[in-house]
């Protein structure tokens, strides 16, 4: 099976990504570490807010230019940390990053907490602490022919009976008229195709093609 390289935000960065970014180019390698620690810590599920008060005493950084560095790594780690590590290339992870300008240095950090041993630590505390959502476990579908019905327009007009079980045991049934049920199809085709089209583009690449797209000066 080929491998996919895999995208976080496609062609958009969130405004807390860019304003990190912008200011990492004023912190140094220790304070960068002590940062990172605090938001690893936060994600992980452990007390953080001692790190920060911590760095704010030693009026190391305001407390805007932190609380920006701080979102920013926090939505930069949190996205990264919601893909497989087996989906997404290291290379094209630190590219994205090198896109953003940030130091190599702080590209190897960034990149050891999100490719490196404590990773399944991260990922049991997402899975523990993080809303989740049932899984569709098994789809079974049948066509039916209404022969009997109130309504004459509905008369040998064939349905097409969905019924869907998740993984938290509930079981939905209903049932949409050949035409609905191609119209989803169709619809279903198209995100996916739209999906595949935001993997294909870079993470984090900056443009200037539309105003969607931010630029670092």
């Amino acid at each position: 099976m080929a491998e996919h390289n895999v995208k976080l935000w496609g062609g958009r960065i969130p405004r807390e990504v860019v304003n990190m970014a912008k200011h990492l180019k004023d912190l140094d390698k220790q304070l960068f570490r002590r940062i990172l620690k605090a938001v690893v810590n936060a994600l992980d599920g452990k007390a953080c807010s001692g790190c920060m008060a911590d760095i704010i005493e030693d009026n190391l950084l305001s407390e805007d230019k932190l609380s920006d560095i701080v979102s920013g790594m926090y939505e930069l780690l949190r996205e990264a940390l919601r893909v497989s590590p087996s989906s997404v290339k290291i290379e094209s992870f630190e590219d994205d990053l090198h896109d953003l300008r940030i130091f190599e240095e702080f590209i190897a950090d960034i990149s050891g907490i999100v490719f490196g041993h404590g990773r399944p630590s991260l990922d049991a505390s997402g899975a523990k602490h993080g809303s989740t959502l049932p899984k569709l476990e098994k789809v079974r579908w049948r066509v039916d022919v209404a022969i009997s019905t109130s309504s004459l327009s509905r008369a040998l007009q064939p349905t097409v009976i969905l019924q869907l079980t998740l993984s938290d045991g509930i079981l939905h049934q209903f049932e949409v008229p050949v035409s609905k049920f191609q119209e989803l199809r169709y619809n279903v085709a198209h995100i996916l195709k739209e999906m595949n089209d935001l993997e294909k583009r870079s993470v984090l690449k900056i443009k200037d093609y539309h105003s969607n797209y931010i630029t670092i000066k």
